[in-house]
């Protein structure tokens, strides 16, 4: 990214004060792991069924007038594609959306219903930000990145304020699903005294090897496939690198299989619907992989999953 901005934790707090404004916080449920309590942020009920809806908001409502009239465009799976259509129509802005084709067909048909155009591209296959790059050259818009954005990291870190908040005090640690590692600089951010554990799958681990090599790795050539679609980027940016470098823990990788553990663990336990990115962060606690204590807080990021596949996920 060219803009001179970074994100402070100034900006995480203005914008959980802005989002609190319109949104109530997610709740942040007690549960019991390997007979240790902690906490489970549930932002899997967010209007948009996940956190995206953070970033998306905060980045739409500092543009200028100028700005909105150009409209914007966003790349993502469905989330961040959902965060901002659900922006921009609240706030009157065009949003294009380049969406890979194989995207879950809930998340590509909720991002449709929310008023926004969706560009499809093939994954893998073609490059999408090259996409998102022509639309822009030819429109005009804005670009509004699902992670090296300094708005959005913000948006995304007040998440954060919310759980110190609603647990009186800081997260001993936060445990985050990670795709290109905007919601972890976010919440590095909102919580500067909180551990930050980042959970990516297996063969997608692209920030955890970007933070051990102290520089950024691209994924390699035909990389493992995954049930993580929303955890997916192909190298994490360097604004991202900048936050989390020297604070966050070191990197957690999981298995598809421990990813539908937890989705049938949020299931059974919490009666929550986890879509598999949305499920990593509670896969790497129940796989023992990140340690917790009462004040650990674990984000179930995003629900939005295909019925057929998530039941049969519950199936096991």
């Amino acid at each position: 990214m060219n803009d001179p901005r970074i994100p402070t934790r100034d900006g995480v707090l203005a914008a959980a004060r802005s989002i609190a404004a319109i949104l109530p916080p997610t709740p942040l449920l007690p549960i019991e792991i390997g007979g240790i309590g902690c906490h489970v942020k549930a932002e899997s009920l967010q209007p948009v069924g996940a956190f995206k809806i953070r970033g998306g908001w905060w980045r739409l409502s500092n543009l200028s007038e100028e700005e909105r009239s150009r409209g914007v465009v966003a790349v993502s799976s469905g989330n961040h594609a959902q965060g901002v259509a659900w922006a921009a129509r609240r706030l009157g802005i065009a949003a294009t959306i380049v969406m890979p084709r194989n995207a879950p067909r809930v998340k590509l048909e909720a991002t449709q219903a929310l008023g926004a155009e969706i560009v499809p591209y093939d994954r893998p296959g073609e490059d999408r930000d090259e996409v998102a790059a022509r639309l822009i050259e030819e429109r005009g818009a804005v670009l509004v990145h699902a992670f090296g954005d300094p708005w959005v990291i913000e948006g995304q870190g007040s998440a954060g304020i919310e759980a110190a908040a609603q647990l009186a005090r800081a997260p001993s640690r936060l445990v985050a699903c990670c795709g290109g590692g905007g919601l972890a600089a976010g919440l590095a951010l909102a919580c500067p005294d909180s551990a930050i554990h980042i959970v990516e799958p297996a063969g997608w681990d692209m920030v955890g090897q970007s933070l051990a090599a102290g520089e950024i790795v691209r994924v390699g050539e035909n990389p493992p496939t995954t049930i993580c679609d929303a955890l997916q980027p192909d190298a994490t940016k360097p604004i991202n690198m900048s936050v989390l470098q020297g604070r966050a823990e070191p990197g957690v990788a999981v298995t598809d299989e421990e990813v539908r553990a937890a989705q049938r663990f949020a299931f059974a336990r919490l009666n929550l619907v986890a879509e598999p990115g949305g499920a990593a962060a509670l896969a790497a606690v129940l796989a023992g992989k990140v340690p917790v204590d009462e004040d650990t807080v674990i984000m179930l990021t995003g629900g939005n999953t295909d019925a057929g596949s998530y039941a049969g996920t519950l199936r096991g």
